[in-house]
């Protein structure tokens, strides 16, 4: 009873919010605007609602020039159709005392902050993590769909605004699938049946719908129409080219143990052997970019290089399973999107993106997409001068791969610290372990080696559980949080290990660089390190850790422009506090002490700096003659580590005796012993 007062309760808020919110704009189906519940007449030209639409999900405002591009590709007056346009759109949106269209200097931004539009509901609702949802709102949400995104509105000549209406209808069914997808998981049989039926009908090749409606049909005894399902489903992948494998051995588990054969019973069993000793890794799917220059290239040009790179880049990193680029190639020529493939994979992730060149300037736009949950969880556009548009596109490649790694890193690490520590399997136990490890507490550290053990007992061949495994090691020894040789030959032991088990994996190869570092074995350092960078030219800790080395006993200058290009690659790297002290290491050596203190401080005001970050920081103010600040940055490094001082300072960089002599003299101007 009081679950049915809520839902009143909720549904009058409802009523009372669309009363509020007199105008409705409608673009999940055809476009349609009410006002106080009656339909107005829309405009009669496609450009004008294809404006409306365009401006009604911009998030910011437009510039005209945008806009003229947008709609219009033939030489004449553009900006004066613009304004033709917008007249028109005032006459339907504009009320006596309220103007919804707002023109400021060259831009146009339409203000509907008291109007209902459904599309914008729904990707508030994405933003928010569609699986997290009650049910009563998805259901809500649900009944906004009414269609495909502005059903019937294609517009010839107008590639830029075709374009954005395939990649908004693409996210827009992305949505709607994943709504489906979660109601028909969260109901009851009976119910969740017609929510599948609907999911397939948008997504006939996702493997999900199809898993979910033969256990469902399994679970209610309607075993014959769950071989008229696998039939007909069997026959509409093997027209697309699709492998059946995968539907068959859905329902082989669905079915009641006492129908299937022991033929049957036994090829199931070594599939879900094969299955469970399997790496839970995430997956990734990268689609090839579209070309969005005025004057298309053939396929083959800088958006096929571009997705040909990621691709493979993402690959050489070896903690992703990276679809083939012959398979998203072929999907991509049947004119099936990013979000569509991502399901038809069963990947976690997908990455998309355009390329634009126009005049000497070449525009990128990248995003990751969370599969199930058909949730942006990063985007980003890199403009460049494109003097030469490879090796512009040899960058931005880098800068994307490093950027996807992080984020799908950080989202998994999150995702693991909530599941119950006895339920992880090697993925999610050594994402567990990262979390913890990037904490940088002796406690977290001995927690994250706790889940990196885990993670190499469920997989040996799991080389990244090594490598955090090692890196653990590395700190007791480098914090001075344990005994300095043992946690070495440790660290050692543990990145050898992770090397025999891939030895292509470029974060054992930084793990043995900091194995070597903490023996003092600096050539083998540096070459492990820059064969951690062979590998992938992507991995920001191969760039920050050469930099590291470079700044306490390399080359300063060298190692300045390697934490650049760290950071470069990864700003919002869990390490960051490092990529910024390396430069303060290297400015002392070279005298610029004041230059010094401003990346120090940078470094030190990160939330998880430790008591050697604070010291670098205090030297170099000290040197630097800001002796008051130095001394209360020597203070917060006494305040974790009471007995911090010279030794350990030293222990942990071995500088030469320039470098030595150097930080000894900011020493002793604060009286640091």
């Amino acid at each position: 009873m009081v679950t049915g007062v809520e839902i009143a309760m909720e549904s009058a808020r409802v009523r009372e919010k669309n009363r509020q919110l007199a105008v409705q704009l409608r673009m999940l189906g055809p476009m349609k605007i009410c006002r106080d519940g009656a339909t107005l007449a829309l405009p009669g030209s496609r450009k004008v609602r294809a404006l409306l639409a365009y401006l009604a999900l911009a998030p910011l405002p437009v510039p005209r020039s945008q806009l003229c591009e947008l709609l219009w590709d033939a030489p004449g007056d553009p900006r004066g159709e613009l304004r033709w346009c917008l007249s028109k759109l005032r006459s339907v949106l504009d009320e006596e005392g309220r103007r919804r269209i707002a023109t400021r200097e060259d831009t146009v931004r339409l203000d509907l902050s008291d109007c209902l539009v459904d599309a914008l509901e729904i990707a508030r609702a994405a933003g928010e993590r569609i699986e997290t949802l009650a049910p009563e709102r998805q259901r809500r949400l649900l009944a906004l769909f009414d269609g495909d995104f502005l059903e019937g509105l294609e517009i010839d000549r107008s590639p830029v605004f075709g374009g954005w209406l395939t990649a908004q209808r693409r996210r827009f069914r992305a949505c709607h699938a994943a709504l489906l997808e979660h109601l028909a998981r969260g109901v009851g049989d009976e119910e969740a049946f017609g929510y599948l039926d609907k999911w397939l009908q948008l997504a006939p090749f996702d493997l999900h719908a199809h898993e979910t409606l033969l256990a469902a049909l399994a679970r209610r005894g309607r075993i014959r129409e769950g071989e008229e399902h696998v039939a007909s489903t069997a026959r509409l992948f093997e027209a697309e080219g699709l492998d059946t494998a995968p539907i068959r051995a859905a329902w082989r588990s669905a079915r009641p143990a006492t129908l299937v054969s022991v033929e049957s019973r036994g090829e199931a069993g070594s599939r879900n052997d094969a299955v469970a000793a399997a790496p839970g890794r995430g997956s990734i799917a990268v689609m090839p970019f579209a070309d969005r220059s005025t004057t298309a290239l053939a396929r083959g040009g800088a958006a096929d290089a571009l997705a040909h790179d990621v691709i493979t880049r993402l690959a050489k990193l070896r903690s992703l399973f990276v679809i083939a680029q012959g398979t998203v190639f072929a999907l991509h020529e049947r004119s099936i999107g990013a979000e569509e493939a991502g399901r038809i994979l069963n990947v976690d992730y997908v990455v998309s993106g355009s390329v634009r060149a126009q005049g000497s300037r070449l525009t990128v736009t990248a995003e990751l997409a969370e599969t199930r949950s058909a949730r942006i969880i990063w985007a980003e556009t890199y403009s460049h001068k494109a003097d030469d548009v490879f090796l512009v596109l040899d960058e931005i490649g880098n800068r994307i791969v490093a950027s996807v790694a992080s984020e799908i890193e950080t989202l998994e690490r999150n995702r693991a610290i909530l599941k119950p520590p006895n339920s992880l399997d090697a993925w999610e136990a050594c994402h567990r372990g990262l979390w913890h490890m990037y904490r940088y507490r002796k406690t977290d550290n001995a927690r994250a080696r706790h889940f990196f053990q885990a993670a190499v007992r469920l997989d040996p061949t799991f080389s990244r559980a090594y490598a955090g495994l090692s890196f653990t090691h590395y700190q007791d020894a480098f914090q001075g949080w344990g005994k300095r040789e043992p946690e070495m030959d440790k660290a050692y032991e543990a990145a050898a290990q992770g090397i025999m088990a891939d030895d292509r994996d470029p974060a054992v190869h930084w793990a043995m660089g900091r194995a070597l570092y903490l023996r003092r074995r600096f050539d083998e350092c540096e070459r492990e390190l820059e064969r951690s960078i062979d590998l992938s030219p992507s991995f920001a800790l191969g760039h920050y850790n050469l930099s590291f080395v470079r700044s306490v006993v390399g080359d300063p200058r060298t190692a300045i422009a390697d934490a650049d290009h760290s950071r470069h690659l990864s700003p919002f790297d869990p390490m960051l506090f490092g990529m910024l002290a390396t430069p303060a290491m290297a400015l002392v050596r070279l005298g610029q002490f004041e230059e010094a203190a401003a990346w120090a401080i940078k470094a030190a005001a990160r939330p998880n700096a430790f008591p050697h970050i604070h010291a670098i920081a205090a030297l170099s103010l000290a040197l630097a003659g800001s002796l008051d600040q130095a001394r209360a940055y020597a203070a917060a490094a006494r305040k974790t580590a009471p007995r911090y001082g010279l030794a350990e300072f030293f222990a942990a960089f071995p500088f030469d005796p320039e470098g030595e002599a150097l930080f000894r003299k900011g020493a002793r101007l604060i009286g640091m012993a």
